[in-house]
């Protein structure tokens, strides 16, 4: 799906256009806040821009906008142990919810595609010296 500039919205005063970089924000905000959600998956070019030290809150969400309506594909990363299906309907609910109350548009499709699953790091185990002792 590509992102697809919207037309200016008319109105009495002046026109109002809501460019498509800012529904992959919203939706890319609303997708992390969802409780399961490791990350964002952007593929190559996403994993660069972290390693440059930028953050890109689009990262992982296209969108294809119109005049009234938006449709959103998300990609992310879960943390293991999560029910997958939960977290996508979550996903979906909250971005749904957070483009339209902040845009006015209706959004007809929220697609989120599973890229990975993130296991946590198991712990260290704690190292003694050759006396027992624990600290160094």
């Amino acid at each position: 799906m590509s992102t697809i500039a919207a037309e200016y919205e008319k109105t009495e005063i002046g026109t109002i256009q809501i460019a498509p970089e800012v529904i992959e924000v919203i939706a890319g905000l609303a997708t992390i806040e969802v409780n399961g959600v490791a990350g964002m998956s952007g593929g190559f070019a996403g994993g660069i821009v972290e390693l440059l030290g930028r953050k890109n809150l689009s990262k992982g969400v296209k969108v294809e906008v119109g005049q009234r309506e938006a449709a959103v594909d998300v990609s992310i990363i879960v943390e293991y142990g999560n029910k997958i299906p939960e977290i996508a309907s979550d996903i979906q609910r909250n971005v749904k919810r957070s483009i339209e109350m902040m845009t006015g548009l209706n959004v007809v499709e929220v697609n989120v595609h599973i890229h990975d699953v993130h296991f946590k790091q198991a712990e260290k185990p704690e190292e003694f010296d050759l006396q027992g002792n624990r600290v160094k």
